[in-house]
């Protein structure tokens, strides 16, 4: 259990590095503008980002 989560980690580090990696300058206009959102905004993102992570979970598991 322990190797999956580390592995899982390690995978979410990779795929969170890219757009700075390839994009530095679109990144950093995406945090702006995230920035820029109310807090009820940025509240959603976050609901729906994990809601459409468990979904993945349950359906790939």
């Amino acid at each position: 259990m322990v190797n999956t989560l580390l592995l899982a980690f390690a995978l979410m580090l990779v795929i969170e590095g890219l757009l700075p990696f390839l994009a530095p300058r679109v990144w950093r206009e995406t945090f702006r503008r995230v920035t820029e959102l109310t807090d009820g905004q940025v509240r959603f993102i976050g609901l729906s980002s994990m809601v459409v992570g468990v979904v993945l979970l349950t359906v790939f598991r």
